[in-house]
């Protein structure tokens, strides 16, 4: 790959330390608005070739989020290339934070997929640009909160555009994956109405289901999950959930999901479209997360960030409307006002302030 054509990025760090077994890819797509933020991804990848475009693809859509979310952040995600069950260790955390210091702010870290709460405070202590710590130790704590919060009011805007009414009362809504969003997602769409039906590839997650939330209906997988009677598909596991094998045989009409990278390439977006299946882009309405991680560079006010990810309702909204009056999916308009954001406000860093 040629990163350098292929990617756009500012800059691509290879970090490694042998003695702790660390092999980490940081990639800051952009800083147009800002230091860039983004999640540090701990995952057993299958060669460095998957791990580094798993960060590229990452980090892109970062400073698409944040934009789209009115923070004056860039993008950028870590991935940290190996087992976390095996290989994370203190040694190694804070091996990983001394590489993010290096950076001297140009890169703030968080918690993602394999990195949690407790990891942050191990790597803060070797630097001042880590993010998702805990309340004792000065942070807000699971930023898992408010991205759930956040796929909650984007699925309320989808279904006043679908449905005329800002509600899932009587809709029933597939959650595929029950991880830390999944599982306050489900809590959320209960307790709006919505009837549940949930797959997860993991026995804890669905014991966890059928103890908490005895009402939601468990299916096999995510194949029976999509050929069910739905009306919302939200992923909320790894990305590349819709592609050319998924999209075909969803019956759901809208799908509004924390997940990542949801779309597995730029087509998928049209083959949505076509089979009239509305799609809220995953870096829209998945940013509560990073609104909280992001209010805690200037002190953590719960309210305050709860405050700003329900916007996400709103903006949602403008985007689907937006699309409807450019006629264009909604991933495209919501890319065009992010990308209007960045060159809009980064240019005012051309202003010289001495």
């Amino acid at each position: 790959m040629d990163v350098f054509d292929a990617s756009g990025h500012e800059q691509v760090v290879f970090c490694q330390d042998r003695e702790t077994g660390l092999k980490a890819i940081i990639g800051i797509y952009s800083t147009a608005l800002g230091p860039a933020l983004g999640g540090t991804r701990f995952y057993p990848y299958e060669s460095e070739s998957d791990a580094l475009a798993d960060v590229l693809n990452l980090s892109r859509g970062m400073a698409y989020k944040n934009a789209l979310a009115g923070l004056d952040l860039g993008g950028g995600k870590a991935v940290i290339w190996g087992d976390p069950a095996r290989l994370k260790s203190e040694a190694l955390l804070r091996a990983y934070g001394r590489f993010v210091e290096s950076l001297n702010g140009r890169y703030y870290t968080a918690c993602d997929v394999g990195t949690y709460v407790q990891d942050m405070d191990v790597v803060a202590r070797e630097t001042r640009y880590a993010t998702g710590r805990s309340v004792e130790h000065g942070g807000a704590g699971d930023s898992s909160v408010l991205t759930a919060w956040g796929v909650f009011q984007g699925m309320r805007a989808a279904a006043e555009h679908t449905w005329g009414t800002p509600s899932l009362r009587g809709r029933t809504v597939g959650v595929a994956g029950l991880g830390k969003v999944g599982r306050y997602l489900c809590g959320h769409l209960l307790d709006d109405g919505a009837t549940v039906v949930a797959t997860d590839v993991s026995e804890t997650a669905r014991t966890w289901a059928r103890t908490t939330h005895p009402q939601i209906t468990l299916v096999p997988d995510t194949t029976a999950l999509i050929t069910s009677d739905i009306d919302v598909y939200a992923p909320c596991a790894l990305g590349g959930a819709l592609n050319d094998d998924t999209v075909p045989v969803l019956r759901a009409r809208v799908v509004t999901g924390a997940a990542n990278n949801q779309l597995a390439h730029p087509g998928v977006s049209k083959l949505l479209e076509d089979r009239g299946i509305l799609y809220t882009p995953d870096y829209l309405v998945n940013a509560g997360g990073v609104i909280q991680v992001a209010d805690e560079i200037q002190g953590f006010n719960f309210e305050r960030a709860k405050l700003r990810a329900t916007g996400i309702f709103e903006t949602t909204g403008r985007i689907l409307q937006l699309a409807g009056d450019e006629g264009v999916p909604p991933a495209i308009a919501a890319d065009r006002l992010a990308e209007r954001r960045m060159a809009e406000v980064g240019r005012l860093r051309s202003i010289y302030l001495g």
